[in-house]
């Protein structure tokens, strides 16, 4: 190569190759000195060299081919090659494409919207799992096969960006408890699975359960929910209402809850509830004579007796300017908010015992930080024990004697990374950290700008399928 070299006029290589070449030098030194990375800036740059001024590698050898039809399909897969790279580059260090799939961040954002992540918001983090598929995630959507290969695994890094996380901040993120995925039954996650039916039937039943898998930190799926909790914050929820470090905070303005609303027998129709923001699949109607539910009735205070029924009684997720709405309507008799279904409806996080935490009455819990020192307890343990074991990787063991890290005594334990708690606008149909716990700083993906397409799943294309007044709309 070196005597190929001497041989090239590099006076002869015209000017216009070298403004190019020096173009690129220049930005990938940015990009490398961004990074941290110097072979991002000696490897490529020795490729783009060749290409623009010695030509030792024969890039385009096709171009001298006497085939047009080599030609034309070098050409093409020359163009798909340059732009699956600058789409890959794009998508891991600047922003990326997320769909809405779920409704636990209704009216903020609906099933449906795609959003635009920005990877620079709190700073992009480098591939963990580097020999994937390029703009596929976890696997192919087609086959359901796995679209990554599990090694190496390189070491969680971030680079700086625009700023940190913030309280309240929408935030994409990969799911905490989807390290361990039982692929026919993603929801409620492994962990719940196995509190649940036992691990042995989630094992040994493929049939229900689907073939068990364990993902990489980067490549488990991607969920959207609000950061409500930071690192170092004491967090509790009374009677639906948030509370942070004991002071009670503002809900966001699209935040709902479930509530059951009696009508005097008047019909509330599907494109009157559509119009109020209430989406199809959200819209219950109970049976008012059902005597299983008189107990429900009369705790609501609703109107109604044994023999005469309770009339038409609607279940329904409603923002606080919804409800105000509805309420206001001619056939409508009461509004009130779902009861607390207790554990035996909603599992909550830490799975033991030893909380009672439900979904309208949880913790206090305090979410660790990057260096705090906790002590652990008995009691505890049970809070903090996913984050030592699954997330920063040490054994963990509950003795007679005490507890062992590591197999060493200990009374406390030194946290390595930030861990935020998470919830849904949705509170009443949300899994979020209190179903399945904190989610630490190498999961955090970016955070959600603005929706750029929306699509109604309830709506065909001539009559309001795609959601025109929501394009450009700015989530907050």
């Amino acid at each position: 190569m070196i005597s190929d070299m001497k041989k090239i006029d590099f006076k002869a290589v015209p000017k216009r190759d070298w403004i190019k070449f020096g173009t690129w030098a220049i930005a990938l030194l940015l990009f490398a000195i961004w990074v941290g990375s110097v072979w991002l800036f000696v490897v490529p740059t020795l490729l783009i060299f060749d290409n623009y001024i010695t030509h030792i590698i024969p890039w385009r050898w096709w171009q001298s081919s006497s085939s047009k039809t080599l030609r034309s399909t070098m050409r093409l897969v020359e163009d798909i090659i340059v732009v699956l790279i600058a789409v890959q580059v794009l998508n891991i260090f600047f922003f990326q494409n997320f769909k809405i799939p779920s409704s636990s961040l209704e009216k903020t954002s609906l099933v449906g919207d795609h959003l635009f992540v920005s990877k620079l918001s709190f700073g992009p983090r480098l591939p963990m799992t580097p020999l994937a598929f390029p703009l596929v995630h976890n696997q192919f959507p087609w086959n359901g096969k796995k679209a990554y290969i599990d090694k190496p695994q390189l070491p969680y890094k971030r680079i700086s960006g625009l700023g940190r996380l913030k309280r309240n901040e929408l935030v994409v993120f990969n799911f905490p408890a989807g390290d361990t995925v039982p692929l026919k039954v993603t929801n409620p996650d492994y962990y719940t699975l196995c509190h649940l039916y036992g691990r042995d039937r989630i094992w040994s039943d493929p049939r229900t359960f689907g073939k068990v898998v364990a993902r990489p930190v980067d490549m488990r799926d991607h969920y959207v929910k609000r950061c409500v909790g930071l690192p170092g914050d004491d967090l509790e929820v009374r009677h639906n209402s948030l509370y942070i470090n004991s002071q009670e905070v503002n809900e966001p303005t699209h935040a709902q809850l479930n509530y059951f609303v009696q009508t005097d027998g008047t019909m509330l129709s599907e494109d009157e509830l559509y119009e109020l923001g209430v989406a199809r699949d959200d819209i219950a109607l109970l049976d008012g004579l059902d005597q299983s539910y008189y107990p429900l009735y009369e705790q609501l205070g609703f109107t109604g007796d044994m023999t005469k029924g309770f009339g038409l009684i609607y279940h329904l997720p409603l923002t606080k300017s919804m409800r105000e709405t509805l309420q206001k309507h001619s056939g409508v008799l009461h509004i009130e908010v779902e009861p607390d279904p207790g554990q035996s409806v909603f599992t909550t996080y830490p799975l033991s015992d030893l909380f009672d935490w439900t979904r309208d009455n949880y913790g206090p819990i305090h979410i660790p930080a990057k260096g705090e020192t906790i002590p652990l307890t008995a009691e505890n343990l049970a809070l903090y024990e996913r984050c030592i074991r699954n997330f920063e990787h040490h054994t963990i063991e509950k003795t007679t004697s005490g507890i062992l890290i590591d197999g060493k005594p200990t009374s406390s334990y030194t946290f390595e990374m930030d861990y935020y708690f998470m919830m849904g606008d949705n509170r009443h149909n949300s899994a979020d950290s209190r179903a399945w716990g904190f989610v630490p700083e190498d999961h955090i993906v970016g955070k959600p700008l603005f929706v750029w397409l929306s699509l109604d799943k309830d709506r065909d294309l001539l009559h309001g399928k795609i959601r025109w007044r929501r394009f450009g709309t700015v989530l907050k």
